[in-house]
């Protein structure tokens, strides 16, 4: 068969269905910035590019070591990753993910002049979580910490840092808007891991999935579509405006989305709710944020 396109190789190995992680959280904390009078263009563009570059260089790591390690072989049912399937060598898979982590360490330089050293300090952490996620001694999402590493820097960290480099702090209302965020990127991981599950437990990649099993897998995607729909009442309780119930108009979305991982049977139809995860937290992130643009 002929091989596609380079530039094709390599925007399938970015995982564009993925990249709504990264864009969600830097959208609700510019527009919890926007409410609150403190929004600054240069700095959610710095925001943005950093935490798709970050995305990207995590995917390529991931393509890479896991290609490495196993668990990417000719048994695995997911869309193609371009390492195990010969369309990119491993040395160069290796060296792109080096060269976007890179991009991103000189685009989070560029927040240091809003956030101040932090701003360093996260970079780094992003960075090495990026690798350690598949890579290292200790790899993350081997043991069970890849749902820990996802919520944690594609939700509180994320969002908190974006608002952080606009408005100069930290509040309560960031955190509790960034809990959706990080549990709905989290559920795009736990769909890629529940379709992976046989091939994952073969290599030894002890996800959650993998140590506890589907059903468990399905009431996390269930629990945290949930929360999803709570944090927006508890703003409008905390005196925002009715706008920023908008998100519960995809409650129909989301009760369809746990019915059909729920009757899933294929690697076609878990691989459709993958993109399905994708673009609702898209569309989440975008309800959101103008509920509290709005006010």
């Amino acid at each position: 068969m002929k091989a596609p396109p380079r530039w094709k190789i390599w925007v399938a190995a970015a995982r564009p269905r993925t990249l709504s992680a990264a864009i969600a959280p830097v959208v609700v904390g510019s527009a919890l910035a926007a409410h609150d009078g403190g929004f600054n263009g240069t700095a959610a563009a710095l925001c943005l590019i950093f935490s798709l570059l970050i995305q990207v260089g995590t995917n390529f790591a991931n393509d890479y070591f896991d290609f490495i390690k196993g668990a990417d072989t000719g048994a695995r049912v997911g869309p193609r990753r371009a390492v195990a399937a010969g369309l990119v060598a491993p040395a160069v898979m290796r060296g792109a993910a080096a060269a976007v982590f890179a991009a991103a360490f000189a685009a989070g330089l560029g927040l240091l002049a809003h956030g101040g050293p932090w701003m360093l300090a996260i970079g780094v952490a992003s960075i090495a979580c990026g690798i350690a996620y598949t890579g290292g001694p200790y790899p993350l999402g081997y043991h069970g910490l890849g749902d820990v590493f996802v919520f944690v820097f594609f939700g509180l960290v994320a969002v908190g840092a974006t608002y952080f480099v606009q408005a100069g702090r930290v509040t309560a209302d960031v955190i509790l808007a960034a809990v959706p965020i990080g549990l709905l990127a989290t559920n795009i991981l736990v769909i890629n891991n529940y379709r992976d599950a046989e091939t994952d437990a073969a290599a030894g990649k002890r996800t959650l999935v993998v140590r506890f099993g589907r059903g468990f897998a399905r009431v996390q995607v269930a629990l945290s579509l949930g929360v999803a729909f709570v944090v927006p009442v508890v703003f409008w309780r905390r005196g925002y405006g009715l706008a920023c119930l908008l998100p519960l108009v995809l409650a129909p979305l989301a009760s369809r989305q746990v019915r059909r991982l729920r009757l899933s049977e294929t690697a076609g139809e878990r691989i459709a709710l993958l993109g399905e995860a994708g673009k609702f937290l898209a569309y989440y992130a975008a309800l959101f944020a103008a509920g509290l643009f709005l006010r």
